[in-house]
């Protein structure tokens, strides 16, 4: 039988900068929410590049008002990972790592989440649940063939383990130009596959004259207004802009197409999303879903434009659950 001492406050899913930041502002608001990630604290950092260096200034990284230290104008993977270890430390959060959420039940004492750990599945209820997930470890697949063999990673690592291997790249944002250009500068033979006939406006400026000035040398070579048919041990099948098919050497192969939402995760738990953009129906004010005592923060607010939130405008989407606006009890009243 559970009893009012087995139930959490609050439950937040995801331990990354906007889950923490959801944390401290529980706690602030008066609560001691457990958080709980698949993965390691600040799950998706761990997996950015080795080195990368963040395009935003330290001060739009901060959460909680801890100032983040680093050593150049802006802060790199390594420097973001330590930060945030501290801001854990430092406000005393009690995070689970490694525990996913698989599925959540409502019924009139609570919200029933099962939980499955490295051990076991097991259930936690709670009385408001936040979810915080991001939407990184959810590629967009290519659904071809081959695109599970050890050699085909949906993210990237670092340039020096291509070291002289025919790598090719899918993709044409700035993820994948990255890439490319770490790869050919690391002594990789690179081709660049992108389904589009040329690169987006979007991409970085400093990227973009970079990236087609190696191209147009023949340092990287480049497949535009492609398909990729296939990935096999050898190579990657792609149909050129000509209609060919055609076979480039791949030792390695990013496919660095983006990533999504875990929607079926939401769908699961019974938030509605609007069909063609995949945003959750959310009260504006709390963000709070349709399903009572269960809200979403962060990036997966946006639905599949998860270009929209970052760190910096995410941040306070905390304040906003748990603040004189969002601080309700799913029962009536305030929390």
């Amino acid at each position: 039988m559970t009893t009012a001492r087995d139930i959490e406050d609050v439950i937040i899913v995801g331990a990354g900068p906007i889950g923490l930041a959801c944390a401290i502002s529980a706690k602030r608001h008066g609560a001691d929410p457990l958080v709980v990630d698949a993965g390691a604290v600040v799950n998706s950092i761990v997996h950015y590049p080795i080195g990368m260096t963040f395009f935003t200034t330290p001060e739009l990284l901060e959460i909680g008002g801890h100032p983040l230290a680093c050593s150049g104008q802006k802060p790199t993977r390594e420097e973001a990972l330590k930060y945030y270890r501290g801001v854990v430390r430092s406000e005393g959060l009690r995070v689970r790592t490694y525990s996913r959420l698989e599925a959540v039940v409502r019924d009139d004492i609570a919200l029933r989440c099962a939980l499955r750990d490295r051990h076991e599945l097991r259930e936690q209820p709670c009385r408001r649940l936040v979810l915080a997930t991001g939407y990184y470890d959810h590629a967009n697949l290519l659904g071809v063939s081959g695109e599970d063999l050890p050699h085909v990673s949906h993210r990237f690592d670092e340039g020096h383990r291509s070291f002289g291997l025919d790598v090719v790249v899918i993709g044409g944002k700035n993820s994948a130009i990255e890439a490319a250009l770490e790869l050919y500068r690391a002594g990789a033979r690179v081709t660049l596959v992108y389904r589009r006939a040329e690169l987006r406006p979007s991409v970085k400026y400093w990227l973009k004259p970079d990236i087609e000035n190696r191209i147009k040398a023949g340092e990287v070579a480049a497949r535009f207004g492609a398909e990729v048919l296939g990935i096999d041990a050898r190579a990657v099948t792609i149909r050129n802009a000509q209609g060919r098919d055609e076979r480039l050497p791949a030792d390695r192969v990013y496919a660095l197409t983006g990533y999504h939402p875990d929607f079926d995760l939401f769908r699961r738990i019974g938030i509605e999303l609007d069909d063609e953009t995949g945003r959750p129906h959310i009260d504006p004010e709390t963000l709070e879903t349709n399903v009572p005592g269960v809200y979403l923060a962060g990036s997966i607010t946006a639905g599949r434009a998860t270009s929209e939130v970052f760190i910096e405008n995410g941040r306070a989407d905390g304040d906003r659950i748990f603040g004189a606006a969002g601080g309700r009890n799913p029962r009536g009243g305030k929390a």
